[in-house]
């Protein structure tokens, strides 16, 4: 099927080798011989004579150091509602959210939007433009609008694209481009593989949403990147002092803001919707704003210790960036974090034949995330469901159940 974790195609292997790549293979290799390769060309005598059976510490399956059971063993997620000393929850959820937008390295902004409209369409029901905006201090982007027939103000989604390791398209894999047949025939064959046909987008506002998407860093009109450049572009961002995933974050907080402002939508009835990739920035978005009121996450959870298993996809590196903050795992776990929003209502699905998401870690997940809705006196608010038929997909059927849900919640 498609993206993961990370986001990566799970079916083809890792990405043939350039030049550069094999160069700095060779460069690890060479530093892991020191301790290898290197030792075993002394005599059996010599090594005997210096030290008895020394352990010798390694890289095991997927890239990890041979002692990850101990630095696992050392993520007790101490900040984590229920084990934080901070009893108040509303204390505890400005605690939280502080340590998370502290391991963002990427500064709040407050630059104005100054949006610019056009290219408006009439379809079926909703009216297509698009939109260019600020959402930091250092870029336009451009968004795809969709706003429906009537008389506002409407409830609204923000729509949040996933990985998938394709990087042509961005929001056009939720919203169906009206103005680029190149375009429109990738992004139709990503819904045809991942949505069952259907521009979610498109659908919602039929439904009577106004609908906003925007293209991450590397996708669309905002790239794109290779498969290969992925771990590249992050490295650069940490080396000039921010981060791949904390840019996003901001980026997804300041569209939300963005959206509830507009005059054809009521401010109070806004959610965010995604499917993977897009499921974790949609629950990340309403754990930071307060001007998400309801998330709606397919195929996006799990306990980070569960995941961090030989053969996960989490373990490759590349798509795993735009969902890392170094350091925050010292504090909160991924469900610790989507619990900052609670007790806004909060969907979260997951297919059992998902093999990007490792079953006890959904379960893991879903326990705490029940505990903190529970502990608010607010678990009918919290909807989770393991859809035991499907892997990595938002089929037709899940977004009718979503679709009906957000119209409930909203």
């Amino acid at each position: 099927m498609s993206s993961g974790s990370g986001g990566e195609p799970s079916s083809p292997g890792p990405p043939s080798l350039d030049r550069r790549s094999f160069v700095a293979g060779a460069g690890a290799a060479a530093l892991l011989g020191a301790a290898g390769a290197g030792a075993s060309t002394a005599p059996a005598h010599a090594a005997q004579a210096t030290a008895p059976a020394a352990r010798v510490t390694g890289i095991v399956e997927g890239n990890l150091p041979d002692f990850h059971p101990l630095l696992k063993d050392e993520l007790r997620f101490p900040l984590a509602w229920g084990t934080s000393p901070v009893r108040d929850f509303r204390a505890w959820r400005r605690a939280a959210r502080s340590k998370v937008e502290e391991h963002l390295f990427a500064e709040r902004d407050h630059t104005p939007y100054e949006q610019e409209f056009g290219g408006r369409v009439e379809a079926d029901g909703y009216t297509r433009e698009s939109v260019t905006l600020s959402l930091t201090r250092y870029e336009r982007v451009r968004g795809s609008l969709l706003t429906p027939h009537g008389t506002g103000p409407f409830p609204a989604v923000l729509l949040l694209h996933d990985h998938g390791a394709k990087f042509d398209i961005g929001k056009e894999k939720l919203v169906r481009p009206w103005d680029d047949d190149t375009r429109l025939a990738s992004a139709q064959g990503w819904a045809d593989r991942c949505f069952g046909g259907r521009f979610v987008g498109d659908e919602l506002a039929r439904r009577g949403y106004v609908v906003l998407a925007l293209d991450a860093l590397g996708w669309g009109d905002r790239g794109p990147v290779t498969y290969e450049q992925q771990q590249a572009l992050a490295s650069n961002l940490f080396h000039l002092g921010s981060s791949l995933a904390g840019l996003m974050a901001r980026e997804d907080v300041r569209a939300a803001g963005f959206l509830a402002g507009l005059h054809r939508v009521d401010r109070s009835r806004v959610a965010a919707v995604g499917f993977s990739m897009g499921a974790f920035r949609a629950w990340q978005t309403a754990a930071l704003s307060d001007d998400i009121a309801a998330a709606a996450s397919v195929c996006w959870m799990t306990g980070l210790k569960e995941v961090m298993v030989p053969g996960n996809n989490i373990l490759r590196g590349q798509s795993s960036y735009w969902m890392l903050h170094p350091g925050l795992a010292r504090h909160l776990d991924f469900p610790d974090v989507a619990s900052i929003a609670a007790p806004k209502p909060s969907l979260f699905f997951h297919g059992a034949q998902d093999t990007l998401f490792p079953a006890e870690g959904v379960r893991v997940a879903h326990e705490k995330l029940r505990a903190v809705w529970r502990a608010r006196r607010a678990g009918e608010h919290l909807h989770t469901k393991v859809w035991p038929e499907l892997g990595h997909v938002f089929s037709v059927p899940q977004q009718d159940e979503v679709f009906a849900w957000l119209d409930a919640v909203l």
